[in-house]
């Protein structure tokens, strides 16, 4: 049975929430494999990559909110993920040996899940699909 486009896939915003839903989807089914959702397992990459990071680099580098960033970062140190210090005003983020360990494994879930999109897309579509996307987000911040 054929599909029928939507009346508002014309629309940039219902086309990129559509997007964004079927992507998440498979982000969390490729991160699963590692017990995280993909928002963690970015979080995880993140702060494994630049151990001692504040939370405001990692707002700006995941494209999220101050507050969301803070309850993902309180979410994975009650996990054993990650640990805050503290110095006057300033908090630096830490992984813990639980979260280096599973870097590889999140990286390898990461490299599937682009192999998935690009088997779908076709691998240069996929590239100039996600350039294009980012390339809109600048200019609409």
């Amino acid at each position: 049975m054929e599909r029928e486009d939507s009346p508002y896939c014309q629309c940039l915003y219902y086309a990129s929430n559509a997007l964004a839903r079927i992507m998440t989807r498979m982000a969390d089914d490729a991160f699963a494999s590692v017990g995280l959702s993909s928002s963690y397992a970015f979080l995880l990459m993140t702060v494994n990559n630049k151990p001692g990071i504040q939370p405001k680099e990692i707002s700006q580098k995941m494209q999220l909110t101050p507050s969301t960033v803070t309850r993902l970062i309180e979410k994975m140190e009650v996990r054993g993920m990650l640990e805050r210090q503290s110095s006057g005003r300033a908090t630096a983020v830490f992984p813990t040996p639980q979260s280096l360990e599973l870097q590889t494994k999140i990286l390898l879930a990461w490299r599937q899940l682009y192999e998935k999109y690009s088997g779908i897309l076709g691998e240069q579509e996929g590239i100039v699909l996600t350039a294009s996307i980012h390339e809109a987000t600048k200019k609409l911040e």
